[in-house]
């Protein structure tokens, strides 16, 4: 019986579709069934006649069946379910959202990879420019009426800095001395009440030391409101045109940098690929140049309003800590408060500078 399903199989034609897939034949059903047949009357592999000639095993050849586990073939009915399923032809529109999703998984290792590759790029020249204008042989862009206005922003800021530093420790120890003041203060009025034989002494004293703890207090909230105000010019205001000038000197780099590229390129040969090239570096260098060209008109614009400013700020902050200065050791509390008031600063209330139990966690 399996001879003539073998022969039946092997003289069979087996049309095939535009798809290039079998097509479904009248004979599947009988075929499917004859080899089902065959799976169950065949010889059952599992008994212990199975001789492998030329084998060099045990037993003459023999292989003890005791260790196979399982039949040696299963039948999947579901094999020619799928052999008759036609397949997707070349026009089908079946979509993979897998595919999709790794399209743009290579889309943006592409653009990483260019992106790193520019940057590689670009450091290069860089650095090759930086250290050519280090040790002197190359060129760079200088704007001399720029370069002195830099210079003297840089050099303004260190000095105020240091009046920063200075007025701020003026504070910690005006500080300390009020503080001491109204110690000494609480001390002799204490004392005025025990001590009756000096108690106008004592209170004449710490009257006295009340009120130049008060005016102590005056003073210090001008000096505060002065060190607040010189702090923002040159903490905020002269270090966001620091920050602008800095790009506008990695912007110069860069702009030398190609600007060099192209000339070395423009002193070579001049064959089809070196023109290519040539164009190339015409185009990043104009890049650059108005680059370039845009940062040093906003370092210009911020120098001038950073000079107008400062002015503003460092007249009225400077009358403020003299008149204050001048009031206090003068003795003249009215014209102290007056200060205060002329320049619109504002007395903490004691215990206002601790800072609150939300603060410290």
């Amino acid at each position: 019986m399996a001879d003539s399903i073998m022969s039946k199989a092997a003289t069979m034609e087996i049309p095939i579709n535009s798809n290039g897939d079998t097509g479904t034949l009248a004979e599947d059903d009988s075929l499917e069934q004859d080899l089902q047949q065959v799976m169950v009357s065949g010889p059952n592999l599992n008994e212990t006649s199975i001789v492998s000639g030329g084998y060099g095993g045990p037993a003459g050849g023999i292989i003890p069946t005791s260790s196979i586990k399982g039949p040696a073939i299963h039948f999947n009915p579901e094999y020619l379910d799928r052999r008759r399923a036609p397949a997707p032809g070349p026009g089908s529109s079946s979509h993979n959202p897998s595919s999709s999703t790794e399209e743009v998984t290579r889309g943006v290792a592409v653009e990483k990879i260019d992106s790193v590759k520019k940057w590689g790029i670009n450091t290069y020249k860089c650095t090759k420019q930086m250290f050519s204008e280090r040790f002197g042989r190359g060129s760079r862009t200088v704007d001399l009426e720029l370069e002195a206005q830099i210079d003297v922003l840089r050099d303004t800021k260190s000095k105020y800095e240091n009046v920063l530093s200075l007025a701020t420790a003026l504070i910690n120890h005006f500080q300390s001395m009020v503080e001491t003041q109204q110690a000494l203060g609480d001390t002799f009025s204490d004392l005025s009440q025990k001590s009756p034989e000096l108690q106008d002494e004592f209170g004449y004293n710490a009257e006295t030391q009340k009120l130049l703890c008060k005016n102590g207090e005056a003073l210090l909230g001008a000096i505060t409101f002065f060190v607040s105000s010189i702090n923002t010019l040159v903490n905020k205001t002269m270090d966001d045109t620091l920050m602008t000038i800095k790009l506008y000197e990695n912007a110069r780099l860069e702009f030398d940098a190609y600007r060099s590229d192209l000339e070395e390129l423009s002193l070579g040969p001049k064959d089809a690929a070196a023109m290519v090239r040539i164009e190339m570096a015409q185009h990043d260098y104009q890049i650059h140049r108005d680059k370039y060209e845009r940062l040093r008109s906003d370092v210009t614009i911020k120098l001038k309003f950073l000079e107008e400013n400062k002015v503003k700020v460092m007249h009225k902050q400077l009358l403020l800590f003299h008149n204050a200065i001048s009031a206090y050791f003068a003795g003249n509390q009215q014209q102290l408060e007056q200060t205060l008031i002329q320049f619109n600063v504002k007395l903490k209330p004691p215990g206002s500078d601790k800072p609150s139990w939300l603060e410290e966690q």
